[in-house]
């Protein structure tokens, strides 16, 4: 219980970034997504052949 009031400002939130209308600016978005300064994806200290998902643990030691 409880979560009623929760719920009614999430539903709020949802109504005003559904329907209101924004002023998107277009060219500093263009000249954000050609810059070439950008550092990259954030990932330069990670090998290209390492595995992702390797937590550095091994299942299987004894």
């Amino acid at each position: 219980m409880g979560r009623g009031r929760a719920k009614a400002k999430q539903t709020k939130v949802a109504r005003e970034l559904k329907y209101s209308s924004h002023d998107t600016d277009f060219d500093a978005l263009q000249r954000e997504l050609s810059s070439d300064s950008s550092p990259g994806n954030g990932h330069e200290d990670q090998d290209d052949n390492e595995d992702p998902y390797d937590d550095g643990y091994d299942e299987y030691r004894r």
